[in-house]
């Protein structure tokens, strides 16, 4: 079945970076767009940033220019590189197919001094 593993987030101070990542089983990888989203406390879930098949990208005006979206179709996982961050980014992040219906547990991230 599929799976959508993500690991990766901790506290950081503002300003400072995280690498997310997010291992994929049970689906060709390869062919799908892959998302990332979060949920801060009390709020929707929203969608980050985005990565087609062929490796385009789409990112959120929240966080253009912060963070980037990659992927590694070899290992089947899909990365968000965070930097400077703000506390507004502190969340729970998850990966998900964008056409799919699975959610993983998700990273907590948290932005604080």
């Amino acid at each position: 079945q599929v799976q959508l593993v993500e690991s990766g987030g901790g506290l950081v101070q503002p300003g400072g970076s995280l690498r997310l990542s997010c291992t994929a089983s049970g689906f060709v990888f390869r062919i799908v767009a892959m998302g990332w989203y979060r949920q801060a406390p009390g709020k929707q879930r929203e969608l980050v940033a985005v990565i087609t098949s062929g490796g385009t990208t789409n990112y959120a005006d929240s966080v253009k220019g912060r963070f980037s979206i990659s992927r590694d179709n070899a290992k089947k996982t899909v990365y968000l590189e965070m930097s400077s961050l703000e506390s507004e980014d502190t969340a729970v992040y998850y990966c998900h197919i964008v056409t799919g219906t699975t959610w993983g547990k998700g990273t907590l991230v948290t932005v604080s001094s």
